[in-house]
């Protein structure tokens, strides 16, 4: 079952006694583990009916004699197993046996990397105990900035100003988070969360730092986009973490420039290569399309695939230099 999903119908589900909280999204695996919790104590003190372990050198009778325990003032004992992967390899048909009869009293989270659906521990338990708890497409995650805007910082949040912030920070939720709890607080009392105000506010992350190479690289600026370029590299960013939100706004350049050159009109190109619709991303994309230009939008594609290849061991010129060549052959004049 999709994490987002049970959290959304969690308020009228049933306590399961096992859960999987599978996948590598921390962010949601807490909101996960908090909900399951909240489901299986209710107003309990947590303090009192919830234990936690390192899944790496775990005896399963500790385990057992913890879920078979009453709890304090709680209706169940609730057990996690954080990195559980190797206590689930190690213990797997004690688990197997564990979920066919299972404590009444207690309820078993299995934080976990992987959980494949062919095992016999997956096929015991049922889709709404295994919670999938990894990124959503990026195209999904200006929607829930959105909802849980309101609902984690009681702050509206429009839909420019989720693009935008998913644009500069990317699409890992808890940063995504962080950022809206400190956009709440800056904001005070204004009930809205503005894209002045993240444009304004949200401007340190790796994501927010190479949208700004690519303004320079709009407006013909090399010197610029360089010196963005090496203070990301100064404060320890690795070539490659950079390339990444580079590449992600290339390709949609890429897209662009080939549907324009096909007779497509610029907004629906623009819309066809997943260009946030706020103002500030379709002038500056436009700005972008305009100072490359057809020759080196055509290159594009090419350049990354070079780019790739040399970060992997394919070029003797250092990671960095590949880099910064990439960024002065987009940012130079035509």
């Amino acid at each position: 079952m999709d994490a987002l999903a049970f959290l959304d119908s969690v308020a009228k589900a049933k306590r399961l006694p096992v859960y999987a909280l599978v996948g590598d999204e921390d962010f949601l695996k807490r909101r996960c583990r908090d909900a399951v919790i909240k489901l299986a104590i209710g107003d309990g003190d947590p303090d009192f009916a919830v234990s936690a372990y390192p899944g790496d050198k775990l005896d399963f009778s500790t385990v057992r004699n913890d879920l078979d325990t009453l709890a304090f003032l709680a209706p169940a004992r609730v057990v996690i197993v954080e990195q559980a992967d190797p206590f689930v390899t190690e213990h797997r048909e004690a688990l197997e046996r564990y979920a066919a009869a299972p404590s009444k009293v207690g309820v078993l989270i299995l934080d976990v990397k992987t959980f494949p659906e062919t095992t016999k521990l997956a096929k015991a338990l049922p889709d709404a105990a295994k919670l999938v708890c990894r990124t959503p497409p990026q195209g999904v995650l200006p929607g829930w900035c959105v909802k849980w805007a309101k609902a984690g910082h009681g702050k509206k949040l429009g839909g420019d100003a989720a693009e935008l912030l998913v644009e500069l920070v990317g699409p890992a939720m808890g940063l995504l988070d962080q950022e809206l709890a400190k956009l709440a607080v800056a904001v005070g009392a204004n009930a809205e969360i503005t894209a002045d105000d993240v444009g304004r506010l949200v401007g340190r992350t790796r994501g927010a730092n190479v949208f700004h190479i690519l303004d320079a690289v709009g407006d013909g600026r090399p010197d610029v986009a360089l010196g963005i370029l090496r203070r990301l590299f100064d404060e320890g960013e690795d070539p490659l973490a950079v390339l990444g939100p580079l590449t992600h706004q290339l390709r949609k350049l890429a897209t662009v420039g080939r549907l324009t050159a096909q007779g497509q009109s610029l907004g629906p190109a623009m819309d066809a290569a997943g260009v946030p619709k706020w103002p500030q991303a379709r002038q500056s994309t436009e700005r972008q399309l305009k100072h490359l230009g057809r020759a080196r939008l055509g290159q594009l594609t090419d350049w990354l695939v070079e780019i790739n290849l040399g970060l992997k061991g394919g070029s003797q010129l250092p990671p960095k230099m590949q880099v910064e060549r990439l960024v002065v052959k987009l940012a130079r004049p035509r």
